[in-house]
């Protein structure tokens, strides 16, 4: 489940403390916790709902001025067939754990051995062949470049691309930016430290 920046960083707060979605099927579980632009949020439960019986107070607490404008913004979903309403409760579970992997420039053999390893599995795992180091240099190159320049440098989609440097933000190596990206502390020692190539194994 994604947060606007607004709403999570009004979980952050406390403010707030509700979301309303429109699914076909319930989309998260009581206990999940996912990452927001403002850290981990947690999921404390989920109840189906009737839109028209959603209260102001509850509009507020989800971040919107009342309930009129968010049955309005969960009426833009009606066109879709068979969708439902569902109030999640959740609240703030800490700092993203990537905010400080990133800034963790003191690599030991055995992190870079680690790093190689996991990329290694990425590059395996890969339809389009080895892609790890090449856009840890692209992103080296070219800090808080537009992702559809990128895409095109590689010959790729943006769409596919930017799941791709999702993979290398989640180990700590990429920072996002509004615009592009830029390699995070980590990323750059252990661009500095790896033997690995685009041409390996």
């Amino acid at each position: 489940m994604r947060l606007p920046m607004k709403a999570a960083q009004g979980v952050r707060d406390g403010s707030v403390t509700l979301a309303f979605r429109r699914w076909q099927r319930q989309d998260v579980k009581p206990g999940a916790v996912f990452t927001s632009s403002s850290g981990l949020v947690r999921v404390e439960s989920v109840k189906v709902v009737d839109a028209a019986e959603i209260t102001d107070e509850e509009a507020v607490r989800a971040g919107w001025a009342d309930a009129d404008r968010l049955r309005r913004r969960l009426a833009g979903d009606a066109d879709e067939p068979g969708l439902t309403t569902y109030k999640v409760t959740v609240s703030w579970a800490g700092e993203d754990p990537r905010l400080a992997l990133r800034a963790s420039a003191n690599l030991s053999d055995d992190d870079v051995a680690g790093l190689d390893r996991r990329l290694e599995r990425l590059d395996r795992a890969s339809s389009h062949g080895r892609w790890t180091i090449r856009y840890l240099r692209l992103v080296e190159a070219h800090p808080e470049r537009r992702a559809p320049d990128l895409a095109e440098m590689v010959g790729r989609e943006t769409a596919p691309f930017k799941i791709d440097v999702r993979k290398l933000k989640n180990l700590g190596l990429t920072i996002s930016h509004r615009v592009g990206y830029e390699l995070s502390p980590r990323g750059a020692a252990y661009l500095a430290r790896t033997t690995r190539s685009d041409h390996d194994g």
